[in-house]
């Protein structure tokens, strides 16, 4: 036993010293041998996320092989190893990545100790831009990370040998702040954003996965770090969202900043975010699925991060509940788009504010901005590999032909929880169309109630069912029959006006106070499929009609049930006659 280990490490000093001396044909690979040899380098998630993105630009096929390392040092570093690794990449370790050669670095952010690397290095932005002022990094209260003296020099040289920028204007700002730099300054414009505009036409696709569907648009929710964000300053406004907007009209998603999970840890952001999350609030992980969510919304609630000067660059409507003004470069993009975007007043009616600037939206009016931060968007990817080929070109590698195809972005994977089981519903009944709105209930949360309650069998607060006008039952396998269910329920809750037990996606049974039932179905327009008939829904409606003193004698004659600017057709069929 005690043979294993050092013949495993044997072998591992073996292969590293052949990959360092660039071998000939091995009659292990199964393609040739590579030509030349990138390594990508993360410091944080932020920047790996970005830089894994920007070395999908080198292609394999043209002789070049990619590693992964980790700059050590950054206080949001926590599960990049685990990042790296779950990709199925070749990652070495810093003291590792320092010992060997390699033809090009390159990273989504830059640090003094990348000068121990032994390769070229080429550093690009990890946001939109350079503009955010963060002292421990530069060592100066008014120059923006990534352009900063302490940064980019040391002992009076440059370290990087290509610094690549979204918008010339960052040239002319570190022309300023580190004149030596600027010769190898390049505006690559940002892949990044080039994909998000690529992903457009699946649109529908992310929509779909976001609950963005039967009329519900969608609200997201972006934070970045610190004090000055969105969440520094607003820590309930996710949960305001979820419980001001009508369930039935609105679906919200959020997207925090890798910097907030790396700080807090995933456990601790799930379980701070756990009440919203309760009332419908879906989140998206730190890794991939945000550029979707700003595929997919039709609002944006932000702050100065990255990601809401993306979606107002996609043309969202956009709000910023936090402007970060306080730490950021105020000659930066960002400043102006912090300056100028529509405010949001987390304490005021959410909902109406919405509305109101959906209503007003002029998507050229932030357009000089972004257009000031942004430049090359449709040739990004061109520009980018072909810099960073040029550092291989010595090695045999050449640029390929044709430009680089930006891939759709994957599909968004939210994590989600089960749906709200309670709800405050208010709406009217007018001439057989019956207009609902229900909003989530939430311990702790909720003080006073709109209109009335409906809840589900599976809500446990020890008020609420005693409370409700409206109980449904949501489940279709359950252990006892819907008739009998329903029999015994109206006996136990006298104080209900309707139950709703769910037969199959698009049937319920239904009883009203008296013991009159029906069975409901939505009916289906030619040439679309059918309807889904939710319970709660289908009993709010319900009860909606019991209240108005006009209504039909019974609901043999069908109930439009609309939530916004969705509607669906319910026809009612009463037991048969013996």
């Amino acid at each position: 036993m005690s043979s294993v280990p050092s013949l495993l490490s044997r072998t591992s000093a073996r292969f590293r010293g052949r990959r360092a001396a660039r071998p000939g044909r091995d009659r292990w690979n199964t393609w040739d041998p590579p030509k030349a040899e990138v390594l990508g380098v993360a410091r944080t998630l932020t920047s790996a996320t970005r830089v894994v993105d920007v070395m999908h630009l080198l292609r394999s096929e043209d002789g070049i092989e990619k590693y992964y390392t980790v700059n050590p040092g950054s206080a949001f570093a926590d599960g990049l190893d685990a990042y790296l690794s779950g990709l199925g990449v070749h990652v070495l370790s810093w003291e590792e990545a320092i010992r060997r050669p390699f033809d090009l670095a390159v990273s989504c952010s830059v640090h003094p100790t990348m000068r121990r690397l032994d390769a070229p290095l080429m550093v690009l932005p990890h946001g939109a831009g350079y503009n955010r002022l963060v002292t421990e990094s530069t060592g100066d209260a008014l120059v923006p990370a990534g352009l900063s003296r302490r940064e980019l020099m040391w002992r009076g040289k440059v370290v990087p040998k290509a610094i690549g920028v979204s918008h010339r204007e960052q040239i002319d700002r570190l022309a300023e702040i580190c004149p030596e730099a600027v010769p190898y300054a390049l505006a690559v414009g940002d892949w990044c954003f080039q994909r998000i505009t690529a992903s457009l036409s699946r649109r529908d696709r992310y929509r779909s996965r976001l609950g963005a569907v039967d009329g519900r648009r969608l609200v997201v929710v972006h934070s970045t770090w610190s004090e000055h964000s969105l969440l520094g300053r607003h820590p309930d406004l996710p949960l305001r969202l979820v419980t001001a907007l009508p369930a039935d009209e609105f679906a919200v998603a959020a997207v925090f900043h890798p910097n907030v999970w790396a700080r807090h840890t995933p456990a601790g952001v799930l379980e701070r975010l756990g009440a919203a999350m309760d009332a419908g609030l879906m989140i998206i992980p730190p890794q991939e699925g945000w550029r979707a969510a700003v595929v997919a919304s039709d609002w944006v609630v932000g702050d100065h991060g990255s990601t809401s000067f993306y979606s107002a660059a996609a043309d969202r409507v956009t709000l910023l509940a936090a402007t970060g003004l306080d730490e950021l470069d105020p000659l930066s993009p960002a400043a102006a788009f912090a300056r100028g975007a529509p405010r949001l007043d987390a304490e005021g009616d959410l909902l109406a504010q919405l509305l109101d600037v959906a209503a007003r939206h002029d998507p050229a009016a932030l357009r000089p901005v972004v257009d000031g931060q942004l430049a090359s968007v449709d040739t990004s990817g061109e520009v980018t590999r072909a810099r960073m080929y040029a550092f291989l070109a010595e090695r045999g590698v050449r640029v390929p032909e044709d430009a680089p195809r930006p891939l759709p972005v994957p599909l968004p994977e939210p994590v989600r929880r089960a749906r709200a089981t309670a709800y405050d519903v208010t709406g009217s009944h007018v001439r057989g169309t019956v207009r609902i709105q229900r909003r989530p209930l939430v311990a702790g949360h909720h003080t006073e109630a709109r209109g009335f309650y409906a809840v589900t069998t599976e809500e446990n607060h020890p008020h609420w069912p005693d409370a409700a006008e409206v109980l449904a039952r949501t489940v279709t396998d359950a252990e006892v029959a819907a008739l009998d269910w329903i029999a015994h329920a109206a006996q136990r809750h006298e104080n209900l006006n309707v139950l709703v037990a769910r037969l199959d996606a698009s049937r319920c049974l239904v009883r009203v106070r008296g013991g009159r039932q029906w069975e409901a179905r939505t009916e289906r327009a030619w040439g679309s499929g059918r309807p889904a008939l939710d319970p709660v829904l289908l009993g709010s409606a319900v009860n909606l009609w019991l209240t108005d003193p006009e209504r039909s004698k019974d609901l043999t004659g069908g109930l439009t049930l609309r939530t916004g600017e969705w509607s669906v057709q319910v026809a009612f069929t009463p037991p048969p006659t013996l």
